[in-house]
């Protein structure tokens, strides 16, 4: 973006990042002239970067997908129409934020671990394998990076029209977690209630991660795009 200074700026409101396409929210670069967005990531790429995951990988920085061919992340399994870490020897694909998502997301609190698979079901899918996944250190939480993505793909036409108005009404709501989790309760009321809470917060540290700044946990956004999945 040559035309204009991009200044750095935090957003409560969704934008759409003109570097991946993706939905992000926080942190950006922008330029105000154009209307024009960048997540960090896709502002200030690496050239190449490696990834605990794919070891035998060197991902390189591309302005556009390679090739005429339709591609996906490995990451998150959404498709590649912009900006994109490859790797050319193995053809893995990476969205930039989800190439530089944190291997760890810990607020003193709630602790939830990236694996590229896990054992044990999504809580959004009920599915085992399909994508990257966050799990809480005792292992009861666990969602696909995909099933986020899915989330926010769902509810983006609402939450970026809306979310002007929405967002800052709903700010100080509890999100719902109506039917979000998949896994049916058996304990007391009390316990069930902190292990809701506890899920939400999890949920809310994963989607600020995908949306490319794990430090912007905007209550009002995520509580409307709970409410409704």
């Amino acid at each position: 973006h040559p035309q204009h200074i991009l200044n750095f700026e935090y957003t409560e409101v969704p934008f759409k990042c003109d570097g991946c396409k993706e939905v992000g929210i926080g942190s950006r670069y922008r330029c105000s002239f154009c209307d024009f967005d960048l997540h960090m990531q896709c502002a200030i790429p690496s050239l190449s970067i490696s990834h605990p995951f794919y070891t035998k990988c060197s991902f390189q920085f591309l302005s556009r997908p390679p090739g005429n061919t339709p591609r996906y992340c490995n990451a998150c399994e959404k498709d590649v129409t912009g900006f994109v870490y490859h790797c050319k020897t193995c053809g893995f694909d990476l969205h930039p934020c989800c190439a530089k998502l944190p291997m760890v997301l810990d607020d003193g609190e709630v602790k939830l671990y990236l694996y590229r698979k896990v054992s044990s079901p999504c809580h959004r899918c009920g599915r085992k394998g399909r994508s990257w996944s966050y799990q809480s250190a005792c292992k009861k939480y666990n969602l696909h990076v995909a099933c986020v993505r899915e989330m926010l793909v769902e509810n983006w036409h609402e939450l970026y029209f809306g979310g002007g108005k929405g967002s800052r009404k709903l700010q100080s709501q509890i999100p719902s977690l109506k039917n979000t989790l998949q896994t049916p309760h058996k304990r007391s009321k009390g316990k069930v209630k902190k292990c809701c809470e506890m899920a939400a917060l999890a949920l809310q540290f994963i989607i600020s991660a995908v949306l490319g700044d794990p430090t912007a946990l905007i209550a009002g956004v995520i509580g409307t795009l709970m409410s409704r999945a």
